[in-house]
């Protein structure tokens, strides 16, 4: 499934998806989880992340303070230089890459700090979970 084709399908729909997100923060069903995890499932049978890498190329995770230890660690690095050397500071005061496509992308899509990535890169896409109505304001 081509990124730029999912893009360009869900902005021809972006109306009816904003009312849908708006209703679904008001009351968000009993079956939220059910119904979440049944086209999380149907959509990664379709997409190869190692084919598409697009979240790495164009969406940046948010960096922890356990996050920043556990890499420079693995890097050898103190957290101060990993910091210096990868990160900045964002307008909401969250530590984010300098740059995209994440440094740490290789050139056939795999990650090079994978055993040690980010919270954010292992629960991408944040379908996959229970409580799924917890992360309702990231949409």
């Amino acid at each position: 499934m081509d990124p730029e084709e999912i893009r360009r399908q869900g902005l021809l729909r972006n109306k009816e998806h904003k009312a849908f997100l708006k209703n679904l923060k008001a009351k968000p069903p009993r079956d939220l989880d059910y119904t979440v995890q049944e086209v999380h499932d149907e959509v990664f049978q379709k997409v190869d992340c190692l084919q598409c890498a697009n979240c790495c190329k164009t969406t940046g995770p948010l960096f922890t303070s356990k996050d920043i230890e556990r890499i420079a660690k693995h890097l050898r690095m103190k957290p101060a230089a990993f910091q210096q050397q990868y990160l900045r500071t964002d307008e909401d005061g969250d530590e984010v890459l300098q740059t995209l496509p994440c440094t740490f992308l290789a050139a056939d899509n795999t990650c090079l700090i994978y055993e040690v990535r980010p919270r954010a890169c292992r629960e991408f896409p944040h379908t996959d979970r229970k409580k799924i109505y917890q992360i309702n304001h990231l949409t």
